[in-house]
C-alpha cells in the first residue's frame, strides 16, 4: 500500500482519543466547592463559561490511565455503511494535554498500524505512525487539525484531548436538554489551524459532562452536530460515553463511534508511550 494511502486511515486513528476527555489542568488549591462558587459568582457570561470549563476539567482529574475498543461506523447519505475497529490507550498528563496511543485491529490492509499522540494546547500537537509494511515509525505534521479523514465527519480536533486552554468561553443561558437540567455555553477555539468559528455545547449540571455540542464553519454557518450517549461510570466518578453519533447538516454524512471494555489503572507509564513503544504494540 503506498505511504499516502497509509496516511488516509492513521489520520482515522488519530482521531479517536475520547473527546469527552479534558486534559489535566492544574487547578492550584481549589476545592471543588471553590470552582463551583466560581460558576455562582461569575460577573461576566466569559468568567462563568470559563468557570464551567474548570469545573468539568476538575470533575475528570485523576484518572491516570485508560484502555478501551471502539468501533466506527460510516454512513453516507445513501445509507452505505463501512466499519473500523481500533483499540485506545490513554495517559492523563497534568499540566498539559495527555497521550495517547490506537491500534488498528481492521481492516485487514492496515491491522498493526499504530500511532501515537502527545497532545498539547496551544502548539502543535505530536504524532508519529508506526507502518508495519514498511517496519518504519515516521513523524506526522498535525497543523491541519480540521479535515476530516477516510470520510469520518470527525475532525481530529474534535476527539483531541479538550484541555480548557484551548478555547475561550461564554455561558449562554440554562436550558433543559433529555431531560437535565444544562448549561449552555460557547467555545471559541484559540488555535489559528481550527476548522469552526465557534462551538455551542450543553453541559450536565449534575455530573459535568457534555451532552450535545453544534459546530460552526469558518463561515460561521452550521456544520455538524456531535450528541453524546449511553455514559457509565468507572472508578465510581468517572463518566464516559459508550456512544457518540456526529451528523454533518452540510453533507447528510454521519459517524458513530461505539466504546467497549473500558479499563482504568492498566499501569501504563511514560514508557508506553513513547516513540520506542510503536513498534512493540501488538
Amino acid at each position: 500500500m503506498k505511504y499516502q494511502k497509509w496516511l488516509k486511515y492513521v489520520w482515522v486513528v488519530l482521531l479517536f482519543l475520547p473527546m469527552t476527555v479534558m486534559a489535566a489542568k492544574d487547578h492550584g488549591d481549589k476545592t471543588e466547592q471553590d470552582l463551583m462558587s466560581d460558576i455562582a459568582n461569575a460577573k461576566t457570561p466569559e468568567d462563568k463559561g470559563l468557570a464551567i470549563a474548570n469545573m468539568m476539567d476538575f470533575r475528570n482529574l485523576g484518572w491516570k490511565d485508560s484502555e478501551a475498543k471502539m468501533q466506527m461506523i460510516l454512513r453516507n447519505r445513501q445509507g452505505d455503511e463501512s466499519v473500523r475497529d481500533v483499540r485506545v490507550r490513554n495517559l492523563e498528563v497534568i499540566g498539559d494535554g495527555d497521550k495517547g496511543l490506537s491500534i488498528f485491529d481492521t481492516p485487514r490492509d492496515v491491522k498493526g498500524t499504530a500511532v501515537l499522540t502527545w497532545s498539547h494546547a496551544l502548539k502543535p500537537d505530536e504524532q508519529w505512525i508506526y507502518l508495519p509494511a514498511l517496519k518504519r515509525v515516521k513523524r506526522i505534521s498535525s497543523k491541519n487539525k480540521s479535515g476530516p479523514f477516510m470520510g469520518s465527519e470527525f475532525a481530529y480536533e474534535d476527539i483531541a484531548s479538550q484541555e480548557v486552554d484551548k478555547f475561550t468561553y461564554k455561558y449562554l443561558r440554562d436550558e433543559q436538554y433529555d431531560g437535565m437540567d444544562c448549561y449552555v455555553s460557547e467555545h471559541y477555539p484559540a488555535y489559528k489551524y481550527s476548522g469552526y468559528t465557534r462551538q455551542i455545547s450543553w453541559v450536565d449540571k449534575e455530573h459535568f459532562r457534555p451532552r450535545k455540542t453544534v459546530f460552526y464553519d469558518r463561515k460561521n454557518s452550521l456544520l455538524k452536530t456531535v450528541v453524546y450517549k449511553n455514559y457509565k461510570t468507572y472508578l465510581g466518578k468517572y463518566l464516559r460515553p459508550h456512544e457518540m453519533f456526529m451528523e454533518n447538516h452540510q453533507t447528510g454524512k454521519s459517524t458513530k463511534l461505539k466504546w467497549s471494555e473500558y479499563k482504568f489503572g492498566t499501569g501504563f507509564t511514560d514508557r508506553d508511550f513513547d516513540k520506542n513503544a510503536l513498534k512493540r504494540v501488538r
